[in-house]
């Protein structure tokens, strides 16, 4: 199967089995999902969403978030993956949106790589998500996926995966795709224990074919 093949299979399965795919994460606007998606790295979405509903109580708006300080911000994430930095992140995050973005997350990733605690997946996360730009964010989910589906040649760094996948995803369909891959890894495609009997990518699956020796009579 070439490259373009198993792209088009790979996204017409997704396209018939999961087009609602979407982010797990709870926020109401801009500003809050960027406090999840930083809240979230190295985090699961369901401990962030445990962990919002006060914080956002407390700090509504990027203007009260940057009136406080690190120490206030750490008891409310305290449960989450390293609370520390994050709370310093935070706190650093609202400050500049409200000293050089007018208290607006920017859509463009240029600037949202300038905010601390942004980095280039959950700036891609913004983009995508609150401004539903053709942007791949790679986490270790869409990184593992797409090298066990074949759809990248065994990439080394994430920024090698997201140009991969930009290059051969139409630009339409990058935000949903995102999501695909990242919903696919977390609930079939796991690191350790792959769900592979009840994957409906196992017939255009890479992995599978090396490991398992199957080869599927693809449909035409």
């Amino acid at each position: 199967m070439t490259k373009k093949e198993r792209y088009a299979k790979v996204i017409e399965w997704f396209q018939a089995n999961a087009e609602s795919a979407e982010t797990e994460l709870n926020y109401m606007n801009n500003y809050q999902l960027l406090v999840a998606v930083i809240l979230s790295a190295q985090c699961t979405d369901k401990r962030v969403n445990l962990i919002t509903p006060a914080l956002f109580e407390a700090f509504p708006e990027p203007e009260v978030m940057a009136a406080s300080t690190p120490e206030v911000v750490y008891e409310y994430i305290k449960s989450c993956s390293y609370p520390n930095n994050k709370a310093k992140h935070l706190v650093g995050m609202a400050q500049k949106l409200v000293n050089e973005f007018n208290g607006e997350v920017p859509a463009d990733i240029d600037s949202l790589l300038t905010i601390p605690g942004v980095g280039r997946k959950t700036a891609n996360v913004i983009l995508s998500v609150a401004f539903n730009l053709p942007a791949m964010p790679v986490d270790t989910h869409v990184f593992r996926v797409a090298n066990r589906l074949g759809l990248t040649n065994n990439s080394k760094t994430p920024l090698e995966t997201e140009k991969e996948l930009v290059k051969h995803i139409p630009s339409e369909l990058l935000s949903k795709a995102h999501h695909w891959l990242i919903l696919h890894g977390r609930y079939t495609c796991m690191a350790r224990k792959p769900k592979c009997e009840s994957c409906g990518l196992v017939p255009y699956c890479k992995h599978h074919e090396k490991h398992f020796g199957l080869r599927v009579s693809l449909p035409h």
